[in-house]
């Protein structure tokens, strides 16, 4: 049996009477790409630095390929980790600044040189070894600071939030690339985020957290299409969300009535959820047809007309508003040119499938 690189079990850490992480266990296999997705202040960054060793937990125990590193010190501990602002050294060129832990190793010149070498190649910047760090783009240095860690040859290398300080364009094109670089060592990331984007794209796993605990691990299918919780269905993707009361179960399937009186057909997906009760409903803005036609939609469970309030444009990912009664449904914006002359106040018609409705209980 292989054992994984990372496993935490339990694992908790207070800050005075506030619990940041609470109980959490979770195990990360050889090789992967494993991310922690949550909201700000959900506790993400505080398992990180309890991993690293910046802090200590309360509780629960951190094995590294079996072996407990609880009373191990930061420095000796088999990871290393890569922050937001990359805390690269300007005065050292890009090869000394890869070469930096080796020369606190006190290794050979030699071995530094060709570690240093074979590094750069991996990162796809060979050759730059002799240039300053304030030659080179964002996505540059976040290769170099991934490189600096990589020479070092950890178990796990943990990564906290490293592509929040690159624009928009750069970030996308780095989430292709970590994936390249971390298949290219073959290394155990984990990787933290509050952008599901990253986590989707990246991960072969991923955990979703909030307030401290884990909702849910899982490939990002599985997060996406779905959710065990109304938090993930919530948090993970873009969603039209409704309130309302429970009219009829009918096996998996069920009937509801919004608070704004919309009636809805939606799926219990094996959740408990009975008649007379409380629930919340999900529908994924690019599982809503959009028609000109309501003849169109006879095969959907759920029907309706409206008008278009605001055309949000994106190109591909341009999305419609429809005012449906009191509801205002977000409507993914099919790409077959057909709705090309769309314009604000138009009727169209919308509809989905009932069990492309996500449903769990709600507060009463």
């Amino acid at each position: 049996m292989t054992l994984p690189d990372l496993e935490c079990t339990g694992l908790t850490k207070r800050f005075g009477t506030a619990t940041a992480v609470d109980a959490v266990s979770f195990d990360v296999p050889p090789g992967s790409f494993f991310s922690i997705l949550g909201p700000s202040g959900c506790g993400k960054t505080t398992i990180m630095r309890v991993i690293a060793g910046f802090l200590d937990p309360d509780a629960g125990d951190i094995l590294i390929r079996g072996r407990s590193i609880l009373n191990t010190p930061p420095n000796k501990r088999p990871v290393n980790m890569v922050f937001q602002h990359l805390a690269l050294f300007p005065m050292m060129t890009i090869a000394e600044n890869i070469g930096y832990g080796l020369r606190r190793q006190g290794m050979a010149k030699a071995e530094i040189a060709r570690k240093v070498d074979a590094a750069l190649d991996r990162i796809g910047l060979p050759g730059i070894g002799a240039r300053k760090i304030d030659e080179l783009s964002g996505g540059q240095k976040q290769r170099v600071a991934i490189a600096r860690c990589m020479v070092l040859e950890p178990d796990v290398l943990l990564l906290d939030e490293p592509l929040g300080a690159l624009d928009l364009k750069l970030r996308e094109r780095m989430k292709v690339e970590l994936k390249e670089m971390q298949a290219a060592f073959d290394t155990t990331f984990v990787y933290i985020t509050h952008d599901q984007s990253e986590a989707l794209v990246m991960s072969d796993r991923i955990a979703v957290m909030n307030q401290g605990r884990f909702e849910q691990m899982g490939t990002g299918r599985e997060l996406y299409y779905r959710p065990e919780t109304a938090f993930v269905a919530g948090f993970v993707g873009d969603t039209n969300r409704w309130h309302g009361r429970i009219e009829r179960v009918e096996g998996d399937a069920l009937q509801l009535v919004t608070d704004s009186g919309l009636t809805l057909r939606g799926a219990r997906h094996g959740r408990a959820l009975s008649p007379g009760g409380r629930a919340e409903i999900f529908v994924r803005p690019e599982a809503i047809r959009l028609t000109r036609s309501a003849g169109e939609l006879a095969h959907f469970d759920n029907r309706m007309s409206g008008r278009v309030t605001a055309l949000l444009f994106n190109g591909a990912a341009s999305r419609v508003l429809v005012q449906a009664g009191r509801e205002e449904i977000e409507v993914n914006l099919p790409q077959s040119g057909e709705f090309a002359d769309l314009a604000r106040g138009a009727e169209v018609h919308i509809g989905w499938a009932g069990d492309q409705g996500n449903c769990f209980a709600g507060t009463p």
